[in-house]
């Protein structure tokens, strides 16, 4: 297990009905005006915005209002909201959404009291801003990214179609208030991308060369399979409040960095997949969905015993001698836990065209993680080449 430094200082507000709570647990932490950030579309046709709104009215919080987020959100967006935080002198940025709006609104929080492009931080790899973040408080509507209760954020550049992110311990928020009573109205395919984005914040951490890691292996290992278990559930009853419950609380822990502390991190899947999503305007977790496989059957071989983990604690299989079987049919059933769900498993499902710039996609992957070497790679269990992730994104074209 390697050295790590962990603080997580979220106030963490779960319960059916909490969302109604959002002024009164604000009260204390703000003086001045917050900015409500949201996207659109389902906060106000279910009467969400308007019941955040009277809540923090009765708290005497006053505020002003940024909506249009949209999927894989945009710095434009972002550079809006800076502005209009700056003139009104905010002083807390409240997200009323799921993982795009609050990486959104974690965009503007960083970008506000700095004075370089907010895109300088994002694109410039290790870049520390000058000052720190405002503080930003999230009412969650989707589980999924996990950004309630992480230190990170990505956004889309629709200018240059580039997709990246950027993470400051003080963009951790201060305030989420989880409500699974909001997750009733959601389709199912957005539970399917969500729990797919989850499992891969997952994966991302489980399999590295790390050794002596049986507490977070068996934590990582326990909350895979309730992402599953309660999305299954959720596939035939999206009513079932229990299992959102349980599914959002997987989401952030699967990305809150707990089961990340003392282990190298891969990130090689997310890195394929936001150049799809940033090029392709491709949902998140759909994109995860057709790389992970591919990317597993590319690499597990420089790790095998990792993997047989995961396919016998996780997937159910049986353990044998035989490790490629074991790890093949892990894979398998993982495929047909996507299709279960109704998840695409090739490009050309994702709609992807058949003369898409494969090469070019890699190439911009592999700088993004490695931006100074003559040869870039994709971290992981094994360095990801721009020819091999080239050859990943061809293998799941059909």
């Amino acid at each position: 297990m390697l050295n790590f430094n962990y603080c997580n200082t979220t106030r963490y507000v779960y319960g059916p009905g909490e969302h109604l709570s959002t002024g009164a647990q604000l009260r204390p932490m703000v003086n001045g005006k917050i900015l409500l950030h949201y996207g659109g579309g389902s906060v106000i046709r279910t009467g969400l915005l308007d019941r955040i709104r009277k809540s923090l009215d009765a708290a005497g919080i006053s505020y002003v209002e940024l909506g249009g987020v949209k999927p894989n959100p945009s710095v434009a967006l972002v550079r809006e909201g800076i502005t209009l935080c700056r003139q009104e002198g905010v002083e807390l940025v409240l997200a009323v959404g799921g993982g795009s709006v609050i990486d959104s609104a974690k965009g503007i929080a960083v970008g506000v009291p700095n004075h370089c492009d907010v895109w300088e931080l994002y694109s410039c790899k290790g870049s520390v801003p000058e000052h720190n973040p405002l503080p930003v408080a999230t009412v969650l509507t989707l589980p999924a990214a996990g950004s309630e209760n992480s230190p990170n954020t990505v956004l889309t550049d629709e200018a240059t179609m580039r997709k990246l992110g950027f993470k400051h311990m003080m963009l951790r928020p201060v305030l989420s208030i989880v409500d699974p009573t909001l997750f009733l109205t959601l389709p199912q395919a957005q539970m399917a991308y969500g729990a797919c984005d989850m499992l891969c914040h997952i994966f991302e951490r489980y399999f590295t060369n790390t050794t002596q890691t049986d507490l977070t292996d068996a934590l990582a290992e326990a909350t895979m399979r309730t992402i599953m278990h309660e999305a299954r559930k959720l596939n035939t009853n999206l009513q079932d409040a229990d299992a959102w419950g349980q599914l959002a609380l997987s989401g952030t822990i699967a990305h809150n960095d707990l089961l990340g502390l003392g282990r190298e991190q891969s990130w090689a899947c997310h890195g394929l997949e936001h150049e799809l999503s940033a090029v392709y305007d491709v949902p998140h977790g759909a994109g995860l969905a057709v790389i992970v496989p591919a990317y597993m059957e590319a690499v597990w071989k420089y790790n095998p015993g990792i993997f047989a983990q995961w396919a016998v604690n996780v997937m159910g299989v049986a353990p044998h001698r035989d490790t490629a079987a074991v790890v093949q049919k892990g894979i398998s059933r993982l495929r047909s836990w996507y299709r279960d769900l109704k998840l695409p498993q090739t490009m050309q499902e994702l709609g992807i065209p058949a003369d898409a710039d494969y090469a070019a996609m890699a190439q911009a992957a592999c700088r993004v993680y490695d931006r100074e070497a003559e040869h870039p790679a994709l971290p992981g269990v094994h360095p990801v080449t721009a020819e091999e992730a080239t050859a990943i994104y061809k293998a799941a074209a059909i």
